[in-house]
């Protein structure tokens, strides 16, 4: 899509500090990062949120975990513990429509988020 922030992040358009690279998805850091480790997984291929994509492509889905898995262990957090979060809609904070998880990890977190 033409106007999606992530989708031109993808075409190379727009500069994005990328750790991880495959076929399927890529990997950046968060400009604005929330935890010492904060980077964005998203697939290449554009899907407004997670709950469509869960329904409209799940190879897409499957390949945006492995690679948080594969983020959270090159960034040094797979042992001590991350969180992937995906914020589905306006309402629940999500700004980029375009399916992206975050991994985070570095420090403690508490539950319920405060």
């Amino acid at each position: 899509m033409v106007d999606c922030l992530f989708c031109r992040i993808v075409a190379g358009e727009v500069a994005a500090t990328v750790v991880h690279d495959d076929e399927l998805t890529l990997a950046f850091r968060d400009v604005a990062p929330k935890a010492p480790v904060h980077v964005l997984v998203i697939p290449k291929t554009h899907h407004p949120d997670v709950a469509r994509v869960a329904v409209d492509d799940p190879d897409a889905l499957a390949a945006v975990l492995r690679t948080a898995a594969a983020v959270a262990a090159a960034e040094g957090v797979a042992e001590t513990g991350w969180r992937l979060v995906f914020n589905t809609g306006a309402g629940a904070g999500q700004s980029v429509f375009h399916l992206h998880g975050h991994v985070l990890g570095g420090r403690p977190f508490t539950w319920p988020p405060g």
